[in-house]
C-alpha cells in the first residue's frame, strides 16, 4: 500500500543525510515521526530498532509478521517487539514494500553468496559494529545484533518458500514514515553493498528526518 504523509516535516527537529556506506545511531522520543528517504533510488537502509529505556527489547521479525500476517513491510505495518509490543507504526509509504526476511550483510554472507574474495569488503554488520564501539554509552553490545528491516529493498518470496534479491522498485524521493509509540533507538546502515541488486550496485546517500 502506497500512502503519502499528511504531516509537516517542515518543522522537523533533526534534518540528517547519511552517506553511502555510513551509519546513524538516534534516539527518537515517543509521539515522533521518523521519515527515511532515497534520495537517489535503489538504495537499502538495514535498520535496527530498539526501546530506548531497556535495549533488552527489540524489533522482532516474527513477533512482527505474525501481527500484520504479511511479509512484506508498508503503510499500516505495525513494527513490534520482541515482547509482542507496537514500537513504531509505518504511516506513510511511497515505495511500497519494504523486507525484513533478507536480514542484513556481512562478510560471512559475501563470502556465501558471493566469493572468498569478497569476504573482506565492508557490510552493514560491520557498520553496526563501528556505532556499537563509537556509542557505549548506549550499552549495545554485538549480541543485540538481530532483526532488522531493509528499507526500499526488493527481495521477493519465489513460490517455493525461498528468497531472491532482485532490482529495486525505489526511486530517486521515494520514502518511508513511521510514528513512535515508544522511546526507540534507530540504528541505520545505509548499505555499502556492491554485489547484489539491491542498491544499483551503486551505494548512494540517504536522508533522515524527524519531527
Amino acid at each position: 500500500m502506497i500512502k503519502q504523509s499528511s504531516n509537516n516535516p517542515a518543522q522537523a527537529s533533526l534534518n540528517h543525510t547519511i552517506a553511502a556506506g555510513d551509519y546513524w545511531l538516534q534516539r527518537i522520543e515517543a509521539g515522533q515521526t521518523l521519515r527515511i528517504t532515497d534520495l537517489e533510488g535503489n538504495q537499502a537502509a538495514d535498520t535496527l530498532f530498539f526501546n530506548a529505556d531497556d535495549t533488552a527489547e527489540r524489533y522482532s521479525v516474527s513477533d512482527t509478521l505474525r501481527g500484520q500476517r504479511n511479509v512484506f513491510l508498508t503503510a499500516g505495518s505495525v513494527l513490534r517487539s520482541n515482547d509482542d509490543r507496537p514500537m513504531l507504526t509505518i504511516t506513510a509509504d511511497t515505495c511500497g514494500r519494504h523486507d525484513t526476511l533478507g536480514g542484513a550483510c556481512s562478510t560471512e554472507s559475501n563470502t556465501v553468496r558471493y566469493d572468498l574474495e569478497k569476504r573482506h569488503m565492508h557490510a552493514c554488520r560491520d557498520s553496526w559494529m563501528l556505532a556499537v564501539a563509537e556509542h557505549p554509552h548506549y550499552g549495545l553490545t554485538r549480541r543485540d545484533i538481530t532483526h532488522n528491516i531493509n528499507f526500499f529493498m526488493n527481495v521477493p518470496v519465489t513460490e517455493a518458500g525461498g528468497l531472491t534479491f532482485a532490482d529495486g522498485i525505489s526511486a530517486p524521493g521515494k520514502y518511508v514514515e513511521m510514528v513512535a509509540h515508544i522511546n526507540v533507538l534507530v540504528l541505520i546502515s545505509n548499505c555499502p553493498q556492491l554485489n547484489n541488486p539491491c542498491n544499483g550496485y551503486n551505494p548512494t546517500p540517504i536522508a533522515v528526518t524527524v519531527w
